[in-house]
Parts: C-alpha cells; sequence; structure tokens
C-alpha cells in the first residue's frame, strides 16, 4: 500500500515510519521539519518527502496515494496556545482542507491523528468515544473540529478513521520534554527532583509512541467496514494514571531523585480518564507492548546514554515553543509559521 504519512519527521511519525516500511508499506511523508535542529540520539529514517506546510499541500501531491495518516500540527497546549488562530489554521483548516483534497483525487483511507484532548475537563468518570467533547484548550479544541468536519466527508469512497490518542510518551529522534512521563523523567534525572507543576490529582491516561504507532498500522490494515468513519481511543484502561502516581513510578526508576511540588501548584482543568475497550475489541491486531514502568526506565536509559541536561530539555533546542520563538527572532521562520526562505522540495 502507498502510504503518505504528513508530520512524518514529528515525534510519533520518526517512530512510525520504520514501523510501516517493516510492515512492507511504501511510504512517504509531508512534513515542514520546524524542529530539523531537535534531533535526540540517532538520526530519522530517510524516505521519499517533500519538505512542505501542511497548509500548502495540493492536489497533485496526493496523486497515487492508497491512505494518508495524519500527524502533522502543532503538537501541544503551550504550542496552541502561543497563537490561537495560526493553531485552528494549522491544526483544524489545513487538516479538513487535506482530507477534501484527498477525497477529490481518490484516497480511499484518511487516518487522523486525534486526541484525548478532546475530553478536556472530563472529570473522574471513565470516557468513552461516546462521552461528550469537552476540550479547554486551542489544541483540544482543533482536533474537535477536524473529526466533526471530516466525518461528513464520509462516503462510500472516503474513508476516515480518527485515533484519540492517550498522552504519548516514549523515546524518538524527535524526542518532546512537554509530555508527562518523559517530562517527569528529565526532570528526575537532571536535578534529582521529579517536578510536579500541578497539585498531582489530575488523571491522564498515557501510552507509548510505539504503540500508537501500532494502533495506526492496525486501522490502516482493517477492514474498510470496521474503522470506517469511527473514533477509537488509544491506550489501555489500566493505563489511565493520576499524576502523582506517575511521580512515585519515576521516584522507584530513577536513584536519588525526590517529588517536588511547584510552589503555585493547583488543580489542573485538563483532567479525563478514558476507556480503551474499543479499539482492543474492534482491531485486534492493535496488541499494546508497553506501560509507564517500562516507559520511564527506556527514557532513564536514554537520558543517561545521551547525558542529557537540563538546559538541553528546558532550553531552546528540545523544548517546542522556545525553539519556535527561536527561530522567529532569528526570523528563520515568518509570521505564519513558515521557513522564510524558499526550501527544496525533494524528490519522492
Amino acid at each position: 500500500m502507498r502510504v503518505l504519512v504528513t508530520g512524518h519527521k514529528g515525534y510519533i511519525g520518526t517512530v512510525l515510519v520504520p514501523m510501516l516500511l517493516a510492515e512492507g508499506h511504501e511510504v512517504f511523508g509531508i512534513d515542514s521539519d520546524l524542529f530539523e535542529q531537535s534531533t535526540f540520539g540517532e538520526g530519522i529514517q530517510e524516505i521519499p518527502e517533500l519538505k512542505k506546510d501542511i497548509r500548502d499541500i495540493e492536489a497533485s501531491d496526493l496523486e497515487g496515494v492508497d491512505a494518508i495518516l495524519h500527524l502533522a500540527g502543532l503538537s501541544n497546549d503551550p504550542l496552541g496556545n502561543l497563537n490561537p488562530q495560526l493553531t485552528d489554521e494549522i491544526n483544524h483548516l489545513a487538516s479538513v482542507r487535506l482530507a477534501r483534497l484527498a477525497k477529490s483525487v481518490g484516497v480511499e483511507r484518511y487516518i487522523f491523528s486525534s486526541s484525548c484532548s478532546n475530553y478536556g475537563a472530563g472529570g473522574e468518570d471513565l470516557l468513552n468515544e461516546e462521552s461528550d467533547f469537552n476540550p479547554v484548550t486551542p489544541y483540544g479544541i482543533s482536533k474537535v473540529r477536524v473529526e466533526q468536519a471530516v466525518s461528513r466527508l464520509a462516503d462510500d469512497y472516503f474513508s476516515p478513521t480518527f485515533l484519540r490518542n492517550a498522552t504519548a510518551y516514549g523515546v524518538s529522534p524527535r524526542l518532546r520534554f512537554d509530555l508527562v512521563l518523559n517530562n517527569l523523567v528529565a526532570w528526575a534525572f537532571t536535578t534529582g527532583r521529579i517536578y510536579i507543576k500541578s497539585d498531582g490529582t489530575p488523571w491522564r491516561p498515557i501510552v507509548h509512541i510505539e504503540d500508537i504507532s501500532r494502533a495506526f498500522i492496525a486501522a490502516l490494515h482493517a477492514p474498510r467496514a470496521v474503522v470506517h468513519n469511527r473514533a477509537f481511543n488509544v491506550g489501555r484502561n489500566e493505563d489511565n494514571y493520576r499524576i502523582r502516581e506517575l511521580a512515585e513510578i519515576v521516584r522507584e526508576t530513577v536513584p536519588g531523585c525526590r517529588i517536588e511540588y511547584a510552589p503555585d501548584a493547583g488543580p489542573d482543568k485538563r483532567c479525563y480518564r478514558v476507556d480503551c475497550s474499543k479499539i482492543l475489541q474492534t482491531l485486534p491486531e492493535f496488541a499494546p507492548q508497553w506501560n509507564a514502568r517500562k516507559g520511564a526506565a527506556e527514557l532513564y536509559a536514554a537520558y543517561q546514554k545521551v547525558g542529557l541536561t537540563l538546559e538541553d530539555f528546558e532550553g531552546p533546542r528540545y523544548q517546542r515553543i522556545a525553539h519556535l520563538q527561536q527561530l522567529l527572532r532569528s526570523q528563520k521562520l515568518d509570521e505564519t509559521l513558515r521557513w522564510q526562505l524558499p526550501v527544496p522540495m525533494l524528490a519522492r
């Protein structure tokens, strides 16, 4: 199958692509590569690609594609809050436009990387795919709007699927440190403190990026009727944790560290638990391999290997929002987050 991965050079994409290739798919990517200077550890799998903003994709870029796995976008709440209008343009409007272009040229499958952030202030209840949306950030709102708009495009020839990923964690060539488990292990390793910015009570479902990738592959391989215009929470029920529970796992993983709460720590309105029964029952190929304890150990080993420092993960090299702000200050990016200088398009 000829598969396009948008955002193939991002946190999840750099892990998903090698797994797709291992399954025998022909894979190419589209990515503006905003974080080309933020590679962590070993290199990135090379595939045919276009270095292009998701907003600027043309129908001709999609010719001959069987399926699109759409990951590209501003990937977290702080980035979304940086400029809510841009977040809507990139995450929402560009994603819907991509779906319309895909449909117009006969792409049959469109698998969207959505988020459990859709549920937002979900409280203590275990939320399934039929639960109400309650997003509390521009990022979460953008994901909801894409699902609502793209679902209306579904027909006998165009089949969208929405994968609502739990909060991701795990090692990647484009590692993110703004994700809860990645961040807690980084604080523990570099400072000896597990630094918690909330009061530790909020619930957060988590899932390893390899398991997110397995979900995409399972949805791609599933019979059309099984996934057509359906949403799936991605994760496992036993991987709903309170932040303080994750902190305790990190404390037991990283020797000599202690838990510390920020002086202004308080409740976080982003609090939700999700029921992931549906994906496990519907897509038997989806077989998660990771849990929080195993993931914390993986992260700790990776940080040891590269000698991670506090400046690395809190500074502009790896912190997504600081990195973009540095590119804006240096005028490498314009105010729309496009590269100022023309970038060559690589042949597929």
